[in-house]
């Protein structure tokens, strides 16, 4: 059974969303500590041998479920903590960078927040509605109450998928959706990931063989801030250095954020040759390749140099350099493509290079124009936009098909695991009389088995309130999809969220299914007469967050199961945070639609190319082609796109044959994830290259360099600093939105270091 943990492959895939992290190094040094352990078998007791052996060495095997976790105290800082989450995560995504809101700090931070409440509030009783009341302050803060504010900033401090499709609409079709409508539509498709987690959880939760390697991480954090309570002298020791890099980096941001603006993006060959148009696109990380280009910005950077293992961020970045420093030169001077327009754009083109005029596409009852496409001609994309979305096909098709090979061995037992316990409930009265978490029988399940569970019908009760909530906006025609996609995107949904969490529960791999999504979509109203652009946006939304918010509630559910957290507590705290975070997403919407929408409808160009919306401008080519054109339309255009799911299929089925003849190769084939290469592949580069070579330098410095040759002062410190960084830098942002933007506009005067023409200084590719 350890043997079986051990050799699990740990998968890791970097997407947009900012709370996804890679835990295989992690892992690794963790098994290799323990392994090395003189702890032997027979010392253990039964119940906890049935633990994996990493599992076993980090949670704790002991609780107090005397302990409160619903305080005062909870309900204030997780309000606290949410609502500039909410607003930071949706605001970052109509920016072309950005660093996440990091769950780490909220882990910090809030257990620091919570002592002093501990320390300052009075124990004293108040009472409400009559007999209800509660403690001011129960006692001593714990690691719980840090655990439950954390599960609860997961669910609410993040942006939501909602917003695209009600931004799309609004950017690129005039139409504003009522904000009640938008909110209620938000709530439901969140509400509606969260009722499917229990289709899976009865049996991804409790089994210990599903060890969830980010719930692990987050737990081994708590682990060391309730150790680091006992030590007041390291504890004082690293809120110091967490202040001083928070407060530090919050300083320096003001420099490249406002200031002085030429620091994003150093563009060293525009400096030899300001005036080259070749050496301008070549060295340009705004407007060209960003070939050794730097940046001193940490939004194109972001802590994600210091949660990925490096041989994740080699991929990355091989993938990087094939992208811009080898495709991009070959489709603008080479014959990688007849179409040489909108290179580096997402937009759509006619053939002579201008925008294509996509709206009169569209008849006034949203039919496809004919007689306009004929006279227009073919839709045109751009070369990365093609490639971006040839690899998107291929990164789909491989995640399944290398987790399948590579991770055989290891999952098949778990399967057999699986299928024996649900036939154990259905064949067994005495297991049928037991709660689910009183079938398994190691230490963290008994200890759970002293808490209620969660009841079935609270579950259904969720589906069925977002289920007839969707059911109503969609029938009545509000927002912009036929209702029965509705059904097939939920249906579909409630299909691939148990295999999908499966495989993120052993491997830690999110496979990304929005392009599939839409294409899916594509088809379903191909023959319709009439259908809007933005359905396939509306449709992504509803079948993607049938997954991803299932995902994320079950990794809530786990931590709260190693922190043995009461599941009733999860569940509650997983909906409250959406409840609040959810109306903040729409404000945060509101407020970028309405300050940033000359940016992003591309009447002005933001100098630090920035502000440009260019995910949602993705999203838009996507629906053109998708709906507005069709399937059939697009791959006669591009008749080379279908062959990504070939070579999603191909290149794993290749690489396994390499690694079973050569398994013992220095080169570990084993590594060569082509999920990795292919994801990072399908990311839009747009006008923005900078960062990626930073990047790369950072993280050999942080996972390669420091983590091998200082890992005790690794292990203390990387994990703080990241959240310390990542946290000044959303704080500059605010800082900057509340004094210079939220009242009057205060633009910073042009300079040297913030030229009006080209803050990069390569003037070639503005004149």
């Amino acid at each position: 059974m350890v043997k079986q943990v051990s050799e699990i492959e740990i998968i890791s895939n970097t997407t947009s969303h900012e709370k996804q992290y890679s835990f295989g190094e992690f892992i690794k040094e963790k098994q290799e500590d323990i392994e090395s352990s003189n702890v032997s078998e027979e010392e253990l007791d039964p119940d906890v041998e049935e633990l994996p052996l990493i599992v076993r060495e980090i949670v704790p095997l002991e609780d107090d479920p005397s302990i409160p976790v619903f305080t005062f105290r909870y309900f204030i800082l997780a309000i606290i903590f949410i609502i500039p989450g909410a607003f930071i995560d949706t605001m970052n995504s109509y920016r072309t960078t950005s660093a996440a809101y990091s769950i780490f700090f909220v882990q910090i931070a809030s257990h620091w927040a919570g002592k002093w409440l501990a320390k300052v509030l009075p124990n004293k009783e108040v009472r409400i509605f009559g007999r209800f009341k509660f403690n001011l302050n129960p006692g001593p803060w714990s690691i719980k109450e840090t655990a439950l504010i954390t599960i609860t900033a997961n669910s609410g401090a993040t942006g939501n998928q909602g917003t695209t499709p009600l931004s799309l609409s609004e950017v690129y079709y005039g139409t504003k959706v009522n904000g009640a409508l938008a909110i209620f539509y938000m709530w439901a498709i969140v509400f509606i990931g969260y009722s499917y987690s229990a289709i899976a959880r009865n049996f991804l939760i409790y089994d210990p063989q599903f060890i969830w390697p980010s719930a692990l991480m987050q737990t081994t954090l708590f682990q060391t801030q309730k150790k680091s309570d006992g030590d007041s002298k390291l504890g004082s020791k690293q809120m110091k250095v967490f202040f001083i890099a928070l407060i530090g980096m919050s300083v320096w941001e003001f420099f490249p954020e406002f200031i002085f603006p030429m620091l994003s993006s150093l563009a060293f060959l525009c400096w030899v040759a300001p005036r080259n148009k070749t050496a301008n696109f070549i060295g340009s990380g705004l407007n060209g390749m960003g070939f050794l280009n730097l940046t001193l910005d940490w939004s194109n950077i972001t802590s994600s140099i210091m949660l990925s293992p490096y041989w994740i961020q080699v991929i990355q970045f091989i993938a990087f350099v094939f992208g811009a420093w080898i495709l991009l030169p070959a489709a603008k001077w080479g014959n990688l493509t007849d179409f040489k327009y909108g290179l580096m754009s997402n937009g759509l083109f006619l053939s002579n290079g201008t925008a294509y005029p996509t709206n009169k596409l569209l008849t006034n009852d949203l039919r496809l124009n004919q007689t306009a496409l004929a006279e227009l001609g073919p839709v045109h994309m751009g070369a990365q936009t093609a490639w971006n979305m040839f690899f998107a096909y291929a990164s789909y098709i491989s995640g399944v098909v290398w987790v399948c090979l590579f991770g055989y061995e290891s999952m098949g037992n778990s399967i057999k695991k699986l299928y024996a316990s649900f036939r154990a409930r259905k064949t067994s009265d005495k297991t049928l009389a037991l709660s689910i978490n009183e079938q398994y029988t190691d230490r963290l399940n008994k200890l759970q088995s002293k808490y209620n569970e969660v009841p079935q019908l609270w579950f259904l009760i969720l589906f069925a309130a977002s289920f007839i909530t969707l059911l109503v906006i969609f029938a009545t025609g509000r927002l912009f999809m036929p209702w029965w996609c509705m059904i097939v995107g939920i249906a579909f949904g409630a299909l691939i969220v148990t295999p999908l969490s499966w495989l993120y529960a052993l491997s830690n791999f999110q496979l990304a299914i929005g392009s599939f999504d839409e294409l899916l979509y594509g088809y379903m109203v191909q023959n319709r007469t009439d259908k809007h652009p933005v359905g396939a946006t509306i449709y992504g939304a509803i079948a993607g967050d049938a997954w991803y918010r299932a995902q994320y509630i079950l990794q809530d559910q786990k931590i709260g199961h190693y922190m043995h957290l009461p599941p009733k507590a999860v569940f509650f705290s997983q909906i409250f945070g959406a409840l609040v975070g959810i109306p903040i997403n729409y404000a945060a919407m509101r407020w970028v639609l309405n300050t940033k929408m000359d940016f992003l409808n591309g009447t002005k160009i933001d100098p630090l190319h920035q502000w440009t919306g260019q995910s949602l401008k993705s999203y838009n080519t996507k629906a053109v082609q998708y709906v507005i054109l069709g399937p059939k339309i697009l791959f006669e255009n591009y008749s080379i796109l279908p062959y990504g799911f070939v070579l999603g299929v191909g290149a794993p089925i290749v690489f396994y044959i390499l690694h079973r003849l050569f398994p013992n190769s220095r080169l570990k084939f084993r590594l060569w994830n082509t999920t990795v290469f292919f994801s990072t592949m399908e990311n839009f580069y747009g006008n923005l290259s900078t960062g990626y070579f930073s990047q790369f330098i950072g993280g050999t410095v942080a996972m390669f360099w420091a983590y091998r040759y200082k890992h005790e002062l690794w292990k203390r410190y990387n994990y703080l600093l990241a959240a310390a960084f990542d946290t000044g830098y959303n704080l500059t942002v605010l800082l900057i939105f509340i004094i210079f933007s939220s009242g009057r506009v205060i633009n910073m005067p042009n300079w040297w270091g913030n030229n009006e023409e080209s803050v990069e200084r390569c003037f070639a590719l503005v004149d």
